[in-house]
């Protein structure tokens, strides 16, 4: 939610670009995403930041980038605008790159660390 509000307040409105599930299971493992696709669409969809979400099948979110040229790409803290997918794109066509500072401890992945930590006592 803290990257959603500070996200929006960057723009005008916020376009979200998901994953799909066929692109996390090739990132994160068969075992991910723990949520369905249209399952996690549909609560962010649900938010009052979000104006929109469009899943992406590919690797990184790049196609989705260059055909939505946005006036501002926002990315999580854990990235430096060199490394951010589609940043060249939006800085050559006079937008924005914007990093939001990273939530410690928030995330899938320590939560499943947690649970799995959980199981072995």
């Amino acid at each position: 939610m803290d990257y959603i509000e500070k996200a929006r307040e960057l723009g005008d409105r916020l376009i979200l670009g998901l994953n799909s599930d066929a692109s996390v299971s090739r990132l994160k493992g068969p075992s991910r995403p723990l949520v369905h696709e249209q399952d996690r669409a549909r609560v962010m969809a649900a938010l009052q930041s979000v104006d929109a979400v469009v899943l992406f099948g590919e690797d990184t979110p790049l196609q989705l980038i260059q055909r939505l040229l946005p006036d501002v790409l926002v990315k999580g803290g854990d990235y430096t605008v060199d490394t951010i997918v589609g940043a060249s794109e939006v800085l050559d066509a006079g937008g924005a790159v914007q990093t939001i500072a990273f939530v410690e401890g928030r995330s899938t992945t320590t939560l499943v660390q947690k649970i799995q930590d959980l199981k072995q006592q």
